[in-house]
C-alpha cells in the first residue's frame, strides 16, 4: 500500500485495474459546487443517487458504478455547507474516517485502488495535515491524490 500524489484530473483516473473515485458529500442534499460539478460533467449516476437520498447520514458511503472498471464513492463526511455558529467547519473527521474505512475495505474486497482530490480541504473546510492523517491511517490498497496541473 502507498500514497501516490500525482498531477492530474481525478475524474480521469489513471491506471489499470478497478478504480474507486472518493470524494465528500454533505448531509442536507446540496449537490452544486466544489468537485462534484467535475463528476456531474462526467457522468450523472454519483448525482442522482446522491439526490435520490437512499442514505446521506454523516459516515454513510454511496457507491455507483459509472464504467466498467471506475466507481464513484460519495462519502457523506460533512455536516451542512458552512460553519456552524461556533465556526466549526463542515467537515467531520469521525465521518470522514468511518467512510474511509468503509471505502477500503469495498477496494480489498473487489481488488480496486482509491482516487481523489484533495478531499475535504476545499468547501468542507477541512486541514488537509488531518485529513492526509485520516488517509494513511486507513489505507489499505493504494491511494492516488490528484492535484489539477
Amino acid at each position: 500500500m502507498a500514497i501516490h500524489f500525482i498531477k492530474g484530473d481525478a475524474t480521469r483516473p489513471r491506471g489499470e485495474g478497478t478504480k474507486i473515485i472518493c470524494h465528500i458529500s454533505n448531509d442536507v442534499g446540496a449537490w452544486g459546487a466544489g468537485f462534484v460539478l467535475a463528476l456531474s460533467k462526467r457522468w450523472a449516476e454519483p448525482e442522482e443517487m446522491y439526490r435520490e437520498g437512499v442514505n446521506r447520514s454523516l459516515g454513510n458511503v454511496q457507491v455507483v458504478e459509472v464504467e466498467d472498471d471506475i466507481l464513484v464513492a460519495n462519502m457523506i463526511a460533512q455536516h451542512d455547507i458552512r460553519p456552524d455558529a461556533n465556526g466549526l467547519p463542515p467537515i467531520r473527521y469521525n465521518a470522514l474516517r468511518t467512510c474511509l474505512t468503509a471505502v477500503n475495505d469495498l477496494a480489498v474486497q473487489i481488488n480496486a485502488t482509491l482516487h481523489m482530490p484533495r478531499i475535504g480541504a476545499g468547501l468542507a473546510g477541512g486541514r488537509w495535515e488531518d485529513i492526509e492523517k485520516i488517509i494513511r491511517e486507513t489505507a489499505r490498497v493504494n491511494v492516488y491524490i490528484y492535484d489539477l496541473k
